[in-house]
């Protein structure tokens, strides 16, 4: 048993997450043992049956409450919302760390999310990023780049996040983007810098394509197609429930027809798509047993590794190694071509996610449609009618929603996200429809904004179609602090200026 891993003490943990000991799940997950887990563990089990036995009471003398950073910021109200970004960005500041309860220690200082977020999260980490370059904040933006080059190097590719409970899997892989953000502040010598770790994380997430064959179609996050490409999945190493949210992903299996074992991975594979969750996952819009991600190709996943292949097969021609990056620029050819086959659709003018059961394609709208914009493989004409979907469909008063849907799930309607509002109108931009990325931007800032004077605050996510109501839905609280909204507000309204 590992000495600083809480979730290696089983009985403990369910007990604790069964009981709802805490309202949110992952608040003992982060706890700081106050003795050997060992020790604690055998204490336990020698005690937790007799008569009058507390559980809340072991725990409160066993482990130590995790600190949540922000807690010492207050708003000014009489400072524009810039300015108090960047106060906020010092409360939000991580100093290198020490082994520390379920924490991955990492080597150089980082910006977390805010709110239950203490650590460092993958994707949310470019958005926040953004911010940082307006703020002038390179040293830090370096910083969190050489986090992740770190642990690429230690565990082969970038956790969820850098708490073990989260190894097993990764999160929507931005590092490529995140090393052409820091080469477009520092020169592109930084391109070939990280092209070790840029390729170390490609090899992660193509890992098992030569095992691939017509009877053999699936391999961790490798599908082979139907007419023999190779795309990719969201996929997690482990068929448990996640530590974090144990109680609800059994409470789901009591719910559910599935086999655990396959419901556990898709939940996992949920978590790693950045989308937990939504009926984009779902084979009934309306009920949440019937996730299925790991069945499925995302358009955004597999627009993600298409510009990593790109930017790996640059950073070889800054190289001078002309064959790799011949053979990079190939691979990037080749998954666009596939993704306009399987993803494309010409009768709707739209792009969708996959069904690799049913070999169809989904049929939920969603703002993942706007990532072939984003990354540029959309041709002018298929931009033109995404566009016009978006216009028609997503825009609400404060935003876009993220799909269609209302599930009471977080990433579905009435919600609206900062990374999507960003990408989507950074889509856009790519192909001329400025005056629709323009409304969209305003209307995102001008919500932030709003919300932000009559609370004080900056949330993880926003209803954009009740500008009054807060956004609802998922397995916890909505958080402040935070993170990819402030990077994204500041970078819009560098673009676009601020709310009226």
């Amino acid at each position: 048993m590992s000495k600083d891993e809480i979730f290696n003490i089983p009985v403990l943990l369910r007990d604790v997450q069964m009981q709802r000991i805490f309202p949110d799940g992952k608040t003992f997950l982060d706890c700081l043992p106050k003795g050997d887990e060992e020790e604690i563990n055998n204490k336990y089990l020698q005690q937790k049956d007799r008569p009058g036995f507390d559980l809340k009471k072991f725990v409160s003398d066993n482990f130590e409450l995790p600190v949540l950073l922000s807690n010492g910021y207050s708003s000014d109200p009489n400072k524009s919302v810039e300015e108090n970004i960047e106060i906020l960005w010092q409360y939000l500041t991580r100093h290198p760390d020490k082994e520390n309860g379920s924490l991955i220690p990492l080597p150089y200082p980082y910006i977390v999310p805010g709110g239950r977020f203490g650590e460092i999260y993958y994707w949310d980490s470019y958005f926040t990023m953004l911010g940082l370059k307006v703020s002038e904040k390179n040293e830090m933006l370096e910083n969190m780049v050489n986090n992740f080059s770190y642990l690429i190097d230690t565990l082969g590719y970038i956790p969820n996040g850098n708490r073990r409970y989260f190894v097993g899997r990764s999160q929507p892989p931005f590092f490529s983007h995140m090393v052409k953000l820091l080469a477009g502040i520092k020169g592109n010598g930084f391109l070939s810098a990280f092209l070790p770790q840029l390729e170390k994380e490609y090899n992660f997430w193509m890992k098992g394509a030569d095992e691939l064959s017509e009877a053999n179609t699936r391999r961790y996050h490798i599908v082979r197609m139907e007419g023999g490409e190779v795309l990719n999945r969201y996929w997690d190493a482990n068929e448990t429930p996640r530590p974090e949210s144990l109680r609800e992903d059994v409470e789901l299996i009591m719910r559910s027809g599935q086999e655990s074992t396959h419901l556990y991975q898709h939940l996992r594979a949920g978590a790693e798509s950045g989308w937990d969750f939504s009926s984009r996952w779902f084979r009934n819009p309306n009920s949440f047993a019937s996730i299925h991600t790991a069945d499925i190709v995302p358009i955004d996943l597999n627009c993600l590794l298409f510009h990593l292949e790109q930017t790996i097969g640059e950073a070889y021609q800054l190289d001078g190694n002309i064959k790799m990056a011949a053979k990079y620029h190939s691979l990037a050819t080749r998954r666009k071509e596939a993704i306009q086959k399987y993803l494309w659709n010409e009768n709707q003018g739209f792009f969708f996610d996959y069904d690799i059961e049913q070999k169809i394609q989904k049929r939920a709208l969603t703002l993942a449609s706007l990532f072939p914009l984003f990354v540029q493989i959309a041709t002018n004409g298929q931009a033109e009618r995404v566009a016009i979907s978006i216009r028609e469909k997503f825009l609400k008063p404060g935003g876009l929603i993220s799909t269609l849907e209302t599930t009471g799930q977080q990433w579905d309607s009435p919600n609206g996200w900062a990374p999507l509002q960003w990408t989507s109108i950074s889509g856009l931009e790519n192909y001329g429809h400025n005056d629709l990325a323009r409304e969209i931007a305003k209307r995102w800032i001008q919500l932030n904004t709003d919300v932000f004077k009559r609370t004080g605050k900056l949330m993880e996510k926003y209803n954009v179609v009740d500008t009054y109501l807060k956004a609802g839905g998922g397995e916890y609280p909505g958080q402040d602090g935070f993170g990819w909204t402030n990077g994204v507000l500041l970078a819009l309204i560098q673009k676009y200026g601020s709310a009226d």
